[in-house]
């Protein structure tokens, strides 16, 4: 048999490998997500963001802002319970590739090449819990701004851990016209730096 044949028996073992492996993470990261009511939330202040933004009566944009912090707090308490639950993960399937396409078990011969999960989602807690709070001081408009970034650097992280980082960053784009590299400069500066500094990035 020549060598393409062997070539060909290789990629299409390979592809269903990482089939078999997405698989796998999507109900991990199911599992994970199942006990709180994030994916709800997010869409819920992203929603009432824009509302707020459109509205022109003074007195109706304060009253969006105050249901949005409620629903805020909750997504903070939501968060770093998630954090603090996922944070005892650890081996293979706590891993992420950093690497643009997921290669066969690449989480399991080369953790180099990864960074862990549990870290990533500390990261995003703490960063969407420093928003929340304000602790920068903005102005509701660019409190609004940096959380909406904040958020869409959580879900491309869990879009990553499913699938890749192309595969998260195109969907970042497809879903919400932003570039993952928009989102990373929009965030707070302790996101940014923190998932640089593991290379979530």
């Amino acid at each position: 048999m020549d060598l393409s044949f062997w070539i060909l028996v290789g990629a299409v073992g390979a592809f269903f490998y990482n089939r078999y492996e997405q698989a796998r993470r999507v109900l991990m990261l199911r599992a994970l997500l199942n006990p709180y009511q994030l994916e709800q939330l997010m869409q819920t202040l992203i929603e009432g963001y824009m509302r707020a933004l459109g509205e022109s009566d003074e007195e109706r944009r304060r009253s969006v802002w105050q249901v949005m912090e409620g629903h805020e707090t909750l997504l903070v308490s939501q968060m770093q319970r998630l954090a603090a639950d996922t944070a005892s993960m650890s081996g293979p399937m706590a891993r992420v590739s950093r690497l643009p396409m997921l290669l066969p078990g690449v989480t399991r011969w080369w953790p180099k090449a990864c960074f862990e999960l549990p870290q990533a989602l500390r990261i995003h807690a703490d960063g969407i819990t420093r928003v929340a709070h304000n602790e920068a001081g903005l102005d509701p408009r660019a409190k609004a701004f940096c959380m909406t970034a904040e958020l869409l650097l959580f879900q491309h992280t869990c879009h990553w851990y499913c699938r890749s980082r192309t595969t998260a960053s195109a969907r970042l784009v497809a879903r919400h016209q932003t570039r993952h590299e928009q989102a990373l400069a929009a965030a707070s500066a302790g996101t940014r730096e923190g998932l640089m500094a593991i290379g979530a990035v």
